[in-house]
């Protein structure tokens, strides 16, 4: 695992990748000029670029500049309230060309070499149906082809979205202006591009999340057809992992008719451990579905079919270091993933604040998922990384102290 010392850090890559992700980058028009015709480099937001560091880390790139211009598009409704961050949302990175290549620096300081994942005409698709795959599919570095938000997220429709979650936000602007709802992807759509990504992409690894709904069985059919789709129209063996987060149903028998068609693992994601900050940050999980139900299926998934078929999702740097802790562990000991998605405040304030944590809070949280993915024997799905996501990076990192071996077979991980 690199090392990078620059300004007053001393960092390992997966604490770069925190604060890369967490604070954006400004990338030099050059940088876009050169390389988009070649590697997957696109100036909309909605193709989540993303930066391979030297050794091989996977990160989200998400350029400042044409990031708030779609906000201000996307978002309108809330504009004056974006306006009071504006100084919480500068980035001291930058993307620039340095001998031809793509470096990345900080305030002018060199600090690693990036390359990019090959161009891919995926973004310029539609399906038969005319559906486009940008805006509904992304690929995640090189391993993942994922499904943001396949069915509408009732929550947000009914008033109480997530505060961090941009889809919901659409979702409540939506239903605020007496909108309709957008419709489900099909499964016909959604096979078609999971075809296109395994066909012409290096993404072997499918990730499928809907938004949450007031009762779990309201969303199996979609899941239902979705995985059918898999297995009927393209072969449950070409396809790697399928990672597939739910709304935790009352009826346990749901989740063993998901593994039963094809799921690898199942989230039902807290985000929040604290559950005072939950109720104002996650309000629609805890009034809607309830902490209770969360942990219930979780620990029946864990139990019936084993240590890591579960896992839920924390968002890193929204609550205290000692609730994360402390939410983590009582996933960990029952055989639970915590897996841990970085923060990215650029998208919509969280209790007031769009101030990202310091890089102690990243070391601290990166020390504690790695201990408990060795103590527990818990593997993070995927092979080299998701964008945002750390816990495979943290199991990477790990793996020379607990006696693991190469986590992937691609080049990114020599």
């Amino acid at each position: 695992m690199a090392r990078y010392a620059f300004a007053d850090y001393d960092v390992d890559s997966v604490e770069l990748k925190c604060l890369l992700v967490s604070r954006g980058v400004k990338a030099d028009r050059e940088v876009y000029r050169r390389f988009s015709r070649e590697f997957r480099l696109d100036v909309s937001p909605l193709t989540c670029n993303c930066v391979i560091l030297s050794d091989g880390t996977v990160v989200q790139m998400t350029d400042m500049k044409f990031h708030l211009q779609y906000l201000n598009g996307a978002l309108s409704w809330d504009n004056l309230k974006l306006l009071r961050y504006a100084s919480e949302l500068g980035t001291p990175f930058r993307l620039r060309l340095l001998e031809d290549k793509p470096a990345l620096f900080h305030e002018g300081e060199f600090v690693d070499f990036v390359t990019l994942p090959d161009y891919t005409d995926f973004y310029r698709r539609r399906t038969t149906s005319g559906l486009p795959f940008v805006g509904n599919a992304v690929l995640q570095g090189l391993d993942w082809v994922s499904f943001q938000c396949l069915w509408h997220c009732e929550y947000a429709a009914a008033g109480k979205p997530c505060q961090f979650c941009f889809s919901g936000a659409e979702f409540e602007a939506l239903a605020r202006k007496g909108k309709p709802m957008p419709n489900a992807v099909s499964p016909e759509d959604f096979a078609e591009i999971v075809l296109c990504a395994l066909d012409n992409t290096t993404a072997r690894n499918v990730q499928i999340t809907g938004g949450s709904t007031f009762s779990g069985a309201s969303e199996s059919a979609h899941i239902r057809a979705y995985l059918r789709a898999i297995n009927e129209r393209i072969g449950r063996e070409r396809v790697g992992d399928i990672l597939l987060y739910i709304t935790p149903p009352k009826d346990f028998a749901l989740i063993d008719e998901y593994f039963a068609l094809g799921a690898s693992r199942i989230a039902c994601s807290l985000e929040v451990w604290d559950e005072k900050l939950a109720a104002e940050i996650t309000p629609g999980k805890l009034a809607f579905t309830t902490r209770k139900r969360h942990l219930d299926i979780l620990e029946y998934a864990a139990g019936k079919f084993g240590a890591g078929s579960a896992f839920s999702n924390f968002i890193i740097g929204i609550e205290p270091f000692e609730s994360l802790r402390e939410g983590a562990t009582y996933l960990a000991e029952r055989g639970v993933i915590p897996t841990a998605s970085v923060w990215m405040p650029m998208g919509r304030p969280v209790m007031g604040t769009m101030r990202a944590p310091n890089v102690d809070y990243y070391r601290r949280v990166i020390d504690l998922f790695g201990g408990l993915y060795a103590k527990y024997r818990l593997e993070p799905a995927g092979a080299c990384g998701l964008n945002v996501c750390v816990e495979r990076d943290i199991w990477r990192a790990r793996q020379p102290a607990v006696g693991g071996g190469d986590c992937c077979e691609r080049d990114c991980c020599e």
